[in-house]
């Protein structure tokens, strides 16, 4: 009926709550252990769980008993993530540099501590990339991870230091606060983040932010390539070209009053504040 109010359902908020829960848990929990911490019967925790499991939005390590989040969220992750607006709005722009370059781009925002790629344009020949939509990459080792939190606050880079860490990829890998600290001040001076064999041997990430029309940092671009497509000499055209795009994608937001909705549609957080841009990036609230 219109104008009704609508009631919620109690299994359905059972089982989101549950979701939910499982989303902040690296180790996961029994079902036992999940009726416990959230109130609820043990009966209907196991309906829930059972339910969940055999549609694949939860996975059980056998070993242990404990549950997971299952693959179909991923599934799901990618639908939605095929219909964002920031990722449509950026396409052309992303297809035009990867015409230019030869060589895969990516697109990513900040979800929490990590970069999550939301979409990528690459032409064929460009050799095997491991990267696919949905996932999910170190900020301190990879171009847009860097490009994104090059602008955060010293607060909130120490968060995902204490949460996150900086896991040692190779030999390359920034793994100390201290050293990412002055890797991101190089990337706010000269407006572009390098991901030089950090993250994989063999391959170069070149990346920069992009900005909504309030000035905020929604998201990065960057192109990918192995150090044959990416010598040194190629390093510094290839910035501008991907500074250059960032700055046509972050001035179309601005026309078309696109950006600080997709922080809200993703929940995550992808909008970062800068006031005002140095180098073709947004400057930042740090003391650096």
């Amino acid at each position: 009926m219109a104008g009704a109010k609508s009631s919620p359902v109690p299994a359905i908020e059972r089982a989101l709550t549950l979701l939910e829960f499982l989303a902040q848990s690296k180790s996961g929990f029994s079902t036992s252990e999940i009726s416990r911490r959230l109130g609820l019967p043990k009966s209907s925790t196991y309906l829930i769980v059972d339910t969940l499991e055999r549609r694949e939005f939860l996975q059980k390590n056998r070993q242990n008993g404990r549950y997971y989040l299952g693959m179909k969220l991923i599934t799901l992750t990618r639908y939605a993530i095929e219909n964002l607006d920031l990722r449509e709005e950026a396409k052309p722009y992303l297809r035009s540099l990867m015409k230019e370059t030869k060589l895969i781009v990516h697109m990513a925002v900040l979800d929490g501590t990590e970069a999550m790629l939301i979409d990528k344009v690459e032409a064929l020949g460009t050799g095997r990339q491991t990267s696919f939509v949905g996932r999910r990459l170190d900020v301190h080792s990879t171009g847009v991870g860097k490009a994104l939190v090059a602008y955060v606050s010293e607060e909130e880079l120490a968060l995902i230091a204490r949460h996150k860490g900086f896991p040692r990829r190779n030999e390359n890998t920034i793994t100390s606060l201290a050293a990412l600290k002055r890797e991101l001040a190089q990337v706010r001076s000269r407006g572009y983040s390098l991901d030089n064999e950090e993250d994989e041997i063999g391959e170069r990430c070149i990346g920069a932010p992009v900005l909504d029309r309030n000035s905020t940092v929604v998201a990065a671009i960057s192109v990918a390539g192995t150090l044959g497509q990416i010598p040194d000499e190629r390093v510094p055209d290839l910035a501008n070209a991907v500074k250059r795009t960032a700055a046509q994608i972050s001035a179309h937001l601005s026309s078309i009053g696109k950006g600080s909705a997709f922080q809200l549609a993703t929940g995550g957080s992808a909008g970062l504040s800068a006031d005002s841009v140095e180098g073709n990036g947004p400057s930042t609230h740090t003391s650096e």
